[in-house]
């Protein structure tokens, strides 16, 4: 509303109107950092995203392992759109980040069901390309690597499929901290796991402690996957 009003007073001091005062005593309103509780999906609908998966349909298994990679690793969309191939050790059971949002190069574990809803996209539904990306476009230009906004419309297809009221890819990354949190993992091992570069900014997700029981279950369990790279 502040900034509406600022750019309508623009408006009429460039018609000629003298309203540089009223410009003057337009006071935005304080926005405190941490005021707020990060919003994280409940255990409820969790399981209602999760039951959602494993659904008949174009794409279906590309999907599943993206939504899986957002909720068990809390991977932001740019870093699921960027994975290769040869980022997953399957016998390890491990997952290779190289392009985060810090420009770091991270090494995470790689779930089980995480794992596997990959490999069955891998095995069972992607199309044959020379691309090195893990998630590729289904049509034209078919074979090439998908975007970050394509990370993102599918995230939302799950949720409408699932019956929840949501949009941002970035709340099961949010539900992923909180999930750790109510397993027991401290801070600074949430701060790891979303690769945080300072703890400051993991501390919103201290007020969340009152609520630990709400969100259940440790995403990271690891898996060793006797699979093909």
């Amino acid at each position: 509303m502040i900034s509406a009003l600022r750019g309508y007073f623009r408006f009429r001091t460039a018609c000629g109107d003298q309203v540089q005062a009223l410009i003057a005593v337009l006071t935005a309103p304080r926005h405190w950092r941490q005021a707020s509780l990060p919003k994280a999906l409940s255990s409820s609908e969790v399981q209602r995203l999760e039951n959602s998966l494993g659904w008949e349909g174009p794409s279906a298994r590309r999907a599943d392992a993206m939504v899986r990679l957002a909720l068990d690793l809390g991977l932001r969309r740019a870093e699921i759109a960027g994975l290769a191939l040869e980022d997953i050790d399957w016998r390890a059971g491990t997952i290779r980040l190289r392009r985060t949002k810090g420009g770091r190069e991270d090494i995470l574990p790689l779930p089980e069901t995480t794992g596997r809803a990959i490999a069955d996209y891998l095995r069972l539904e992607r199309p044959p390309t020379t691309s090195r990306a893990v998630f590729v476009r289904r049509i034209a230009p078919r074979g090439r690597q998908i975007g970050p906004d394509c990370v993102g419309k599918t995230i939302r297809q799950a949720y409408a499929r699932a019956g929840l009221p949501y949009t941002r890819s970035h709340l099961l990354r949010h539900t992923m901290a909180s999930r750790l949190l109510a397993s027991g993992s401290s801070l600074k091992e949430v701060a790891d796991v979303l690769r945080h570069r300072s703890l400051n900014t993991t501390l919103i997700y201290a007020k969340l402690d009152h609520v630990r029981g709400d969100v259940g279950g440790d995403p990271r369990a690891g898996c060793h996957l006797d699979l093909p790279a």
